[in-house]
C-alpha cells in the first residue's frame, strides 16, 4: 500500500546514469513523485554543474533546475570495479536511464542483451539525439541542432528576424517527457507480462513529433510553412498584439468565440463582417483584422483587459517576463513554487488529489549520498572505503 504523501511512484527504484537535461529532467519528474532516483554521476560530474552563472556553492542553477529529489554517487563507470557496483545496484532497481552515445555499454560489456539477460525485469531507457542506427546513428544530438534539422528554426521567427531557436530548449524537455511516459507504459506493461524492455526516446523523433500543425499541413498541401512570427498559421486571431502600456496575446478557435471577442471589446459588428466571419476568411484577411483589433486595443492597459477577457471566458494574457509570472498571483494561489532550505523551484505540474508530489530532498552535491547508497546495497564500511581508495567511488570531481 502506498503511504499518504509518499508519492504515486513510491517504491519504485531509478539508477540514473543520465547527464544534462532530458535524462535528468525525465528523473526529475519520477523523483517529484516517490520514486528513489540515484544519480549515478562520471568522475567529472554532470556537466551542467558547470552550467553557470549563476551558482550556488559551485553548482550551477540548470543543474540545480532538474536534479532535485535525487541522490547522487560518482562511480567510474569505465572501470571494471565501477560496473560490478552498477550491476550490483541493479539488482533491485526497476529503472535504469542513460544517455550515453548508443554502443557504449556495449563495449563496457554491459548492452541491452546482458541487462535483459540478468536482470528481465528491468525497464531500460536510452535518450539519444538520433538512436543507434541510420545515417544519423550514434551521432551527438544537441537541442539547437535538433531544433534546426526538424524544422522548428525554420518556423520560427519572423521575417525580419530569420529563422530563430525557440528560447527554452523545448526538445530536450519534450524527449524527458516523452522517455518519462515510455518508462511509465513499460512499467504498466510489465505488471502483465511480468518482463522489462528497452525503451528509447530520441531528440530527433521528438522534434518531428512536436512540429504540429506543420507537420499535418504540409501532408495534406506539400507547403512547408512560412515565417510568421508570433501569428498562427491555421488560426486567426492568434498573436501578439499591442495594447496601450504593453503587448497582449489573443488567441480564437472557433467563430463562435471570434464573436464573443469582438461583442466583449465593443465592436460586435466585426464578427459578422465578411472578412471575418469565418476562420478561413480571418486566415485570408488576417492583416486586415489586425489593424481593426489593434485600433481598439491600444485604448486599453494589457492587464486589465486580459482579466476582463479571461473572465468573460475569452483566452488572452499579458506578453510578459519570468518575474512577473513567478510573481503572479495565480502562481501563488496555486502554489506553484516550492522551497526547502536554500532551494527554490517550480512543482510539479502533474497533481493527484491523494498521492502528491513533494519536495524531499534538495539538489544532491556531486557524490554526496556516496556512502549511504553502498550501505543499502550491502557494502561495508571496509568495503565502501576500498572502493574509494581505488577511486571506483570517486568523491571529489576531476575536472
Amino acid at each position: 500500500m502506498t503511504l499518504p504523501g509518499a508519492g504515486a511512484i513510491a517504491g519504485l527504484r531509478v539508477i540514473d546514469l543520465s547527464r544534462v537535461l532530458g535524462g535528468p529532467y525525465c528523473t526529475q519528474i519520477l523523483a517529484d513523485h516517490g520514486a528513489d532516483v540515484i544519480k549515478v554521476e562520471p568522475p567529472a560530474g554532470d556537466e551542467t554543474r558547470d552550467w553557470g552563472p549563476p551558482f550556488h556553492e559551485d553548482d550551477a542553477a540548470y543543474f540545480l533546475g532538474a536534479n532535485r529529489n535525487k541522490r547522487s554517487i560518482g562511480l567510474d563507470l569505465a572501470s571494471e570495479g565501477g560496473r560490478t557496483v552498477l550491476m550490483k545496484m541493479l539488482e533491485t532497481a526497476d529503472v535504469l536511464i542513460e544517455n550515453f552515445k548508443p554502443g557504449t555499454l556495449d563495449k563496457w560489456g554491459i548492452g541491452n542483451d546482458v541487462l535483459r539477460g540478468r536482470f528481465p525485469k528491468l525497464i531500460h531507457c536510452r535518450i539519444s539525439g538520433f538512436g543507434a542506427d541510420g545515417p544519423h546513428g550514434g551521432h551527438p544530438g544537441y537541442d539547437a541542432i535538433i531544433q534546426s534539422m526538424v524544422g522548428l528554426m525554420a518556423a520560427t521567427g519572423s521575417q525580419e528576424s530569420g529563422p530563430t531557436r525557440i528560447g527554452v530548449a523545448l526538445v530536450d524537455m519534450a524527449t524527458g517527457l516523452y522517455a518519462t511516459v515510455g518508462i511509465l507504459m513499460a512499467l504498466a506493461e510489465r505488471e502483465k507480462s511480468g518482463l522489462g524492455q528497452f525503451v528509447e526516446a530520441t531528440l530527433y523523433e521528438t522534434g518531428l513529433a512536436i512540429m504540429h500543425p506543420h507537420t499535418a499541413n504540409f501532408f495534406m498541401h506539400g507547403k512547408p510553412p512560412a515565417l510568421t512570427g508570433n501569428e498562427h498559421p491555421n488560426l486567426v486571431p492568434y498573436a501578439v498584439f499591442a495594447a496601450r502600456d504593453g503587448n497582449i496575446f489573443m488567441g480564437v478557435g472557433n467563430d463562435a468565440t471570434f464573436r464573443k471577442l469582438c461583442k466583449e471589446l465593443g465592436k460586435p459588428e466585426l464578427g459578422t463582417d465578411p472578412r471575418f466571419a469565418r476562420n478561413r476568411d480571418r486566415v485570408e484577411h488576417r492583416d486586415a483584422l489586425r489593424a481593426e483589433l489593434e485600433a481598439i486595443l491600444k485604448q486599453h492597459d494589457s492587464e486589465p483587459l486580459c482579466r476582463r477577457l479571461l473572465a468573460a471566458g475569452l483566452p488572452a494574457g499579458p506578453v510578459q517576463s519570468i518575474d512577473k509570472a513567478l510573481a503572479n498571483e495565480h502562481t501563488k494561489y496555486r502554489g506553484d513554487i516550492i522551497e526547502k532550505d536554500w532551494y527554490k523551484g517550480v512543482a510539479s505540474p502533474v497533481r493527484f488529489d491523494r498521492t502528491k508530489a513533494s519536495l524531499r530532498r534538495v539538489p544532491p552535491k556531486f557524490g554526496e549520498h556516496a556512502d549511504e547508497v553502498l550501505a543499502e546495497f550491502g557494502y561495508s564500511a571496509k568495503d565502501i572505503a576500498d572502493l574509494h581508495a581505488a577511486g571506483t567511488v570517486v568523491s571529489e570531481r576531476k575536472r
